[in-house]
């Protein structure tokens, strides 16, 4: 049987594991809560932006510098990590900082191990908007990581891109090698795959985790645990109608298009059409009315005497 493990043991494992843990979460920090990505409002335009050494807008050195790699102030030294020596004295501002990140834009402190492993280990190396495609430099907001591609995202992208980014580049979910249904999807390359054609030769799976896309090697998810959509076009050879002959796309489309515009044009000619024979109707009547008045005025006075349209000339033929 084996030994049973003691009070001071099990403390020990415990601790171990605790650890573990800790280095674990160091490495994986979230990209949000980064020291280098930190929100800072500038002390002189009081405009917010993200953690850097000099203002974006107005390009002003702030007063308390955070440090990019451990998000610190103030320098307590109670170790010898700090390459400029301050034997009981507190170092604030500028006397605490050492250097500029060129990725992040931000101080780092002159602590020696921030200064060694910031430059390798920064998180925006490469942050460049896949929307807008700007870098750090290009503008004064935070970076963020989209949580369904991990693509970066500048603060005025975030939102429009992470409600499309659930979209496929496909009409189908069929996997883009074979006909049949795609049950794993890289957000990436927003396409589908089968069980047979996400096994890649060049990307292997880890154990514990999903099949790697064959295309990029980012990590896949399945089908049926996102909000997968297909593309949709506004136009094209799904909205033109087969004619007789057979004939769509878009030609079909233009056709369409321009019988109908053609076809609001007539009924609007023939409405307007119909509004002025109404008009010229209703003028003619009245015209019409005025000149009868006006004729009756004028021979109402005329005598011509005695005529055949009078009723007196067949009194005369009898009297000869």
């Amino acid at each position: 049987m084996p030994k049973k493990k003691t009070g001071a043991r099990k403390k020990a494992e415990n601790r171990r594991e605790r650890e573990k843990q800790l280095r674990a979460s160091r490495s994986t920090i979230d990209l949000a809560k980064h020291p280098c990505n930190a929100s800072m409002e500038c002390d002189k335009c009081q405009r917010r932006q993200k953690n850097r050494a000099f203002c974006y807008f107005c390009n002003s050195v702030q007063k308390l510098p955070i440090c990019a790699q451990c998000g610190k102030t103030k320098c307590m030294m109670k170790s010898s990590d700090c390459v400029i020596k301050h034997a009981g004295v507190y170092s604030t501002g500028l006397a605490m900082v050492g250097a500029i990140c060129d990725f992040c834009e931000a101080w780092v402190c002159h602590g020696r191990k921030c200064l060694s492993t910031h430059a390798c280990a920064c998180p925006l190396t490469d942050a460049e908007c896949v929307e807008c495609e700007r870098g750090v430099w290009d503008h004064g907001g935070r970076i963020f990581s989209c949580s369904f591609c991990h693509n970066f995202l500048c603060e005025d992208d975030q939102f429009e891109h992470q409600a499309s980014c659930q979209v496929l580049e496909a009409e189908t979910f069929k996997c883009v090698s074979c006909n049949r249904l795609g049950q794993h999807s890289c957000l990436r390359c927003k396409a589908c795959f089968c069980d047979d054609h996400t096994r890649s030769k060049v990307f292997k799976q880890e154990k514990g985790k999903q099949p790697p896309c064959p295309k990029c090697g980012h990590e896949t998810q399945e089908t049926k645990d996102l909000s997968m959509s297909t593309r949709s076009l506004k136009f094209g050879r799904q909205t033109g109608s087969e004619e007789g002959d057979g004939a769509s796309g878009y030609d079909v489309y233009w056709k369409n298009l321009s019988s109908d515009k053609c076809g609001d044009a007539g009924y609007h000619d023939e409405e307007e059409d119909e509004y002025e024979a109404e008009d010229d109707e209703e003028e003619e009547d009245e015209g019409g009315k005025d000149s009868d008045a006006e004729s009756s005025d004028l021979f109402t006075n005329l005598n011509l005497g005695r005529t055949y349209a009078s009723g007196y000339a067949h009194y005369e033929e009898q009297e000869n």
